[in-house]
């Protein structure tokens, strides 16, 4: 990465841990568990914006508004790869979420896929996302004896199962295994040994003691390639017409030689990325939204009641969901406080100075840190405090533009927002009518890190309304 001209002109400016070692840096107090919430607590006391130097890596976090309006501008900002992320490629080579800027692919599947998220499109899914939605409550209504549901583990089969299903119409049969599917499996290997690697790899005797673990993750990687090879394949070669989804748009494209058609191995790697990318994050965002509404119950009970009033007892028309209005800003509170893509890398496309005071060379990048930003001062007095009140039109048009950032920024920002939303909400508001949610009044708040943020050790008792 290019930071020297940081190293060199603004070193001074930029706070850092105080127990700095030669050779290998800012060590004390890392954790590679759970990189994202350390990073989190320097903050809090170095402020909004500070560095970190692991084993030569080194990483600049900012999160203060004035800095992330700034480097939402595309005009002199890009996206950038950061460690993280660049080390996905493993997962998901040039797909969408881990493609570098100047790799064609990337526009090539962007121009490709948008269509697949329009309004209409998400009209398609819905009767999907319903089904799914139904599966979950049928596995639901087995346990409301008072057997503990895990929030986190069924929230990642209905979004896994939904995103399957809506793409690629194939079905993970996440609700009737036992185990796992062994797909959900290496990736969850895959997705590991990339956080657990990604700094311990910078170093000749990291990779040394990497390599066990290097083994076991290409095992994890050529499963993950030979189940995805093989819808692929079987779509391919059938004689049939192909459903309109996510799988056949790139097919199609490739046999009519459209302009921007991709490739087959870099459809596997689009499939990938949806089917990884496309779940956690909104499995994530349902289980911090329920464990918000188990520790707040007038918050649970004006969200059943507005889902009372605007559903009934029908099944919810595609229009509907967006009604929810509370529901929404309950999601969008949960997303706040725990982003579940949590970073993202912005690198300078010109020299330039950011807020007046740092000086950024062509190159030169640096991590947003969302939760930090979702802190901010702008915030209001305890930033800390969940209020889904925090979304309620007046107040969004009171605060700056871009402090809220649960998506990213600019061109590279997730294009399957919208998708994410509508399901979010649509389970949201079938959970909420269907049953009283009750928290183990003992659990305190984990959060596991893993290519997202996910509430660990979560469970919630179900009593049907």
């Amino acid at each position: 990465m290019s930071v020297e001209s940081l190293h060199t002109t603004a070193e001074a400016t930029i706070p850092h841990p105080r127990w700095r070692l030669p050779v290998v840096g800012d060590v004390f107090g890392i954790s590679i568990r759970t990189p994202l919430q350390n990073s989190m607590e320097i903050g809090r006391k170095l402020g909004p914006i500070f560095e970190r130097n692991v084993l030569g890596n080194r990483f600049v976090f900012a999160s203060g508004a004035d800095m992330v309006a700034e480097l939402s501008d595309e005009s002199r900002f890009a996206k950038h790869l950061a460690p993280g992320v660049a080390s996905l490629r493993e997962v998901g080579g040039d797909g969408l979420f881990t493609a570098y800027n100047h790799e064609p692919n990337w526009s090539k599947a962007h121009n490709l896929l948008a269509p697949a998220f329009t309004k209409s499109a998400m009209r398609s899914y819905h009767r999907t996302m319903l089904d799914v939605a139904g599966e979950l409550t049928e596995h639901w209504d087995e346990r409301v004896d008072g057997t503990p549901v895990d929030v986190s583990s069924d929230m990642t089969k209905l979004t896994l199962e939904t995103i399957g299903r809506t793409g690629f119409s194939y079905s993970f049969d996440s609700f009737r295994r036992e185990r796992p599917h062994p797909f959900v499996q290496a990736m969850v290997g895959a997705l590991s040994h990339s956080q657990r690697t990604t700094f311990v790899k910078s170093s000749a005797l990291g990779r040394l003691l990497a390599r066990r673990s290097d083994r076991r993750n290409v095992a994890n990687l050529e499963h993950m390639a030979e189940v995805v090879d093989e819808v692929i394949r079987a779509r391919r070669d059938s004689t049939e017409a192909g459903p309109e989804d996510l799988l056949e748009l790139m097919l199609r494209a490739a046999r009519e030689d459209d302009p921007h058609r991709i490739d087959e191995l870099n459809i596997r790697h689009q499939v990938v990325t949806f089917l990884v990318a496309g779940h956690e994050t909104t499995s994530g965002a349902l289980s911090f939204a329920l464990y918000y509404l188990s520790r707040h119950p007038d918050v649970l009970a004006q969200a059943q009641a507005e889902v009372d009033a605007v559903w009934g007892d029908e099944e919810p028309a595609f229009e509907q969901i967006a009604k929810l209005r509370y529901v929404r800003r309950v999601l969008d509170e949960s997303l706040r406080l725990w982003p579940t893509a949590p970073a993202y890398g912005r690198e300078a496309t010109v020299d330039t100075t950011l807020v007046g005071k740092y000086p950024m060379k062509v190159g030169d990048w640096m991590l947003v840190l969302i939760p930090a930003l979702h802190r901010d001062p702008v915030w209001g007095d305890d930033p800390e405090a969940f209020d889904p009140d925090h979304f309620l039109p007046e107040r969004i048009r009171s605060r700056p533009a871009h402090v809220y950032k649960p998506f990213g920024t600019g061109e590279r920002a997730c294009i399957g927002r919208q998708f994410a939303l509508h399901e979010a909400v649509l389970v949201l508001g079938t959970i909420l009518r269907r049953y009283d949610i009750v928290g183990d009044p003992g659990y305190r708040l984990k959060v596991a890190e893993r290519l997202t943020l996910m509430p660990e050790g979560f469970t919630l008792q179900l009593r049907r309304r």
